[in-house]
């Protein structure tokens, strides 16, 4: 099938790294490993910060771009037998999609969607009735994050088209080497301390949810000072001066990495003891996928999408969101019970490449698309 990918928060070539552009990506991966045609039919954002002018001015450039979408398909032969929208919500909507498959009598599908009743009539009432409109033309919708499905499900036609989709990645690629080369490597290029366990995250730096994690993360901490740990923090972004303050009083108990390269960061999960992130309102958190894939278990705030994602007890420890003291509880448990670590790595391990292989998903978007397109 030839399909037409598009992500309106933010495209899958950004030059900037995030859990968002990498699951962009892995969708096209996923959709060409299951042996379809994905071409990317456009770059533009729309995404807005809450200014209204500019959301009118976004929209009537996503119609023009949707227009000529169209006009440049039906000269095409090649014309998509579908179209694929990734991530929508009401500050980034999908202002092209739904049009464009409209004129062009062709599925529109979405992946992950959240739709949220108490924005109309705010900021961005544009977007959110934008996000209604387009849920309501979608023949299905694909949830990575089961908590959007309360509010999405009524405004689709039928629960025929919602449908599970499990956060997936290339698993293989996170095993690698034997963890001792990894722990080596990783030890020389921070100057780690090989008798203390370690510690690390991975986050963009941002002033919203993001910069709200860091806090709470630091303040458990503060309450593990007496015990041996050093945190490796990588990530980088608007509010690193801020984060940056909050972890200052460890001094070089902390290592700041800044945005890694792939493989350094895959060697960096390969070599940790724990993952530690609050994950206060995460979707579902592609490093805390990561970090199971590569055999690292983690503590992490429990929300819906993050527990679908860490089994707690069972490749993890999951505690409730925003709770400094239980997340210190946790790390605390986990710190001193090097034999529970390794167990619970192995299980997250095992776990991610049944459920959460990039193969997984290449299999069910295939049949979900043939069914689609009426090509089963």
């Amino acid at each position: 099938m030839r399909i037409a990918f598009y992500a309106p928060l933010k495209p899958p070539d950004h030059p900037i790294a995030s859990g968002d552009r990498t699951m962009a990506r892995g969708l096209i991966a996923a959709l060409m490993l299951a042996g379809h045609n994905v071409k990317v039919a456009s770059d533009f954002r729309s995404y807005d910060d809450g200014d209204a002018e500019r959301q009118k001015q976004l929209r009537d450039e996503g119609k023009k771009l949707a227009q000529r979408y169209v006009r440049q398909a039906m000269r095409n032969a090649a014309r998509p037998d579908l179209w694929f929208t990734y991530h929508l919500y009401h500050k980034a909507p999908d202002w092209i999609g739904p049009a464009a498959t409209a004129k062009l009598g062709i599925p529109y599908v979405v992946a992950e969607a959240s739709f949220a009743p108490k924005q109309a009539g705010g900021r961005w009432d544009l977007g959110h009735n934008a996000v209604a409109n387009a849920l309501r033309h979608a023949a299905l919708v694909l949830q990575l994050n089961p908590t959007d499905a309360e509010c999405v499900l009524p405004l689709l036609n039928s629960p025929g088209r919602l449908a599970p989709l499990s956060p997936f990645l290339e698993t293989a690629t996170f095993r690698g080497p034997n963890r001792q080369q990894s722990r080596a490597a990783i030890g020389r290029s921070f100057d780690l301390d090989a008798t203390q366990p370690w510690l690390m995250t991975v986050a963009m730096m941002r002033d919203d949810q993001k910069l709200i994690s860091y806090r709470v993360l630091a303040e458990a901490m503060f309450k593990l000072a007496r015990k041996p740990w050093q945190l490796v923090i990588a990530g980088a972004g608007p509010a690193e001066q801020e984060v940056r303050a909050l972890f200052g009083p460890f001094g070089d108990r902390i290592r700041w990495s800044g945005i890694l390269p792939r493989g350094q960061l895959k060697q960096l999960y390969r070599a940790a003891d724990l993952f530690v992130w609050p994950a206060i309102k995460e979707a579902f958190g592609m490093a805390l996928l990561e970090a199971q894939a590569a055999g690292l278990p983690v503590v992490a705030g429990r929300s819906p999408g993050v527990a679908s994602v860490v089994a707690d007890g069972k490749t993890g420890m999951l505690a409730p969101e925003g709770d400094a003291d239980a997340f210190a509880e946790a790390v605390k448990t986990l710190l001193t019970d090097p034999e529970q670590r390794r167990l619970l790595g192995r299980a997250a391990s095992r776990r991610a490449a049944r459920e959460n292989d990039i193969s997984v998903a290449a299999h069910l978007l295939d049949r979900h698309i043939r069914r689609l397109t009426g090509a089963e």
